[in-house]
Formats: C-alpha cells, structure tokens, sequence
C-alpha cells in the first residue's frame, strides 16, 4: 500500500482488511518521509516502490514472508496512486493495480508551469502540507521536480502499458484535492482509448480520503483483488 503525500492517510484498515481475507499487506514510508532516511522528491518515491517490489520477490523474503512474487498487487492513493500506476506501467512483477483518488501529477505540473503565481501557491500548499511529516520540505523543489519530470510522472503517459494490466480507479464524488474531473477522468479516457478491457472504476460519493465511505471502499478493493 502506497500512501500519498505527505501521508496523513494510511489506508491501515484497508490493510487489515486485506489480511484478513487473506492477503499479505506491505506498507512502508518513501525515504524521507515520516522519519524515514533521506530525501524525499516524486522522483525518489518511485525508485522506493521499485526497491519494495523488488524485495518482495527475494526468495528468502518470499519464504520467510509467505509471499508470492507471482501476485504482487499495488494499491496507492493520492499521490501514492500516481505512484502505484507509473510503477505497474513500468515493472511486469506487478500483476495489478488500484488507484484511490490518485493524483494526476500531469495536471499539477499543467498548473504550477501555466504562470509564477500558481507555481508560489502550488510551492506553498506543498509546504504547509509537509511540514513536520517529510524532511527537510522544500514546496519550490518539490514544484521544480514535478516541472522537470512533467513527462515522466503523469500517468496518462503510461496508458498503452496499464490497459495490458487489470487496474481500478476509484474516485472521490466530493473530493477538492484531486477532483475526478481533472485527475480521474483524463486517466480512464486514456486506458480506454488503448483497449482497456481489464479497467475497473468507481466513484464513491465522498472526499479526498473517503471519509464517510471506508467501508465501501474496502468492500471494493476487496472485490476486485479477488477477481
């Protein structure tokens, strides 16, 4: 499970909830993250997905972990879903992938880059927002990298790679930070656009972190990992 940025929501029920029905779940902070060593940037959270797929496929991990490398799902939300996505596109271990209100990090960088004045407010609320939580928080780094890797970090770009995968994005009706609009959407015309045959949405009628709706929200993820 990949949390988003900086991470107030965990997702830690849906974690249980995924034991339960029998699943190994894995949660971890990207470096520089919640006491994590490091730096955090978008760029370094990939690369941190990627270590943790890689380590779950170790064989002595594996055995000692019951883990089976063959069915290795991600499940991401906010930016932690752009994350999920960018990385199912990119690693064949992965077998799938759920998106839970995930940002469409293209449409940030469209933002931040369309004039100085919505780069300031983009750097600040990343600053506000990570203060405390990722270390040593910069908002204008953190706004220069989505800039530089605009290409690289929108998930849109990865379309013709995840229609091949089953994928479920699920949206929040309500929700203010990534309305469906502009980070739902776009994602779901563009896998449908390559085939999309193994896509699976869903709108939930609630916010950003599916406030009033945790209980359908599991039954959802709960559902689709088991089909």
């Amino acid at each position: 499970l990949l949390h988003g940025f900086p991470g107030n929501e965990r997702n830690l029920d849906l974690a249980q909830a995924l034991r339960r029905a029998g699943w190994n779940a894995f949660f971890f902070s990207y470096r520089g993250a919640w006491g994590s060593g490091g730096e955090f940037s978008f760029g370094n959270a990939l690369e941190d997905v990627a270590a943790v797929v890689a380590a779950l496929g170790e064989p002595e991990f594996a055995k000692r972990y019951r883990v089976d490398p063959a069915r290795i799902v991600l499940v991401g939300h906010s930016m932690g879903g752009a994350a999920a996505l960018v990385s199912a596109a990119r690693l064949e271990s992965v077998r799938c992938v759920a998106s839970l209100a995930g940002a469409n990090l293209g449409a940030f960088a469209e933002r931040v880059g369309a004039s100085a004045e919505a780069a300031r407010q983009t750097a600040a609320m990343f600053q506000t927002w990570g203060e405390g939580r990722i270390r040593n928080i910069s908002g204008e780094a953190m706004v220069a990298d989505l800039l530089e890797h605009r290409a690289e970090y929108a998930s849109a770009n990865y379309a013709a790679a995840l229609a091949r995968k089953p994928v479920l994005l699920v949206a929040g009706a309500r929700d203010e930070i990534a309305p469906p609009a502009t980070h739902h959407a776009p994602l779901a015309a563009a896998i449908r656009a390559q085939g999309g045959g193994l896509l699976r949405e869903l709108t939930l009628d609630s916010d950003h972190a599916f406030s009033d709706a945790r209980i359908a929200l599991t039954r959802a993820v709960l559902d689709w990992a088991e089909h």
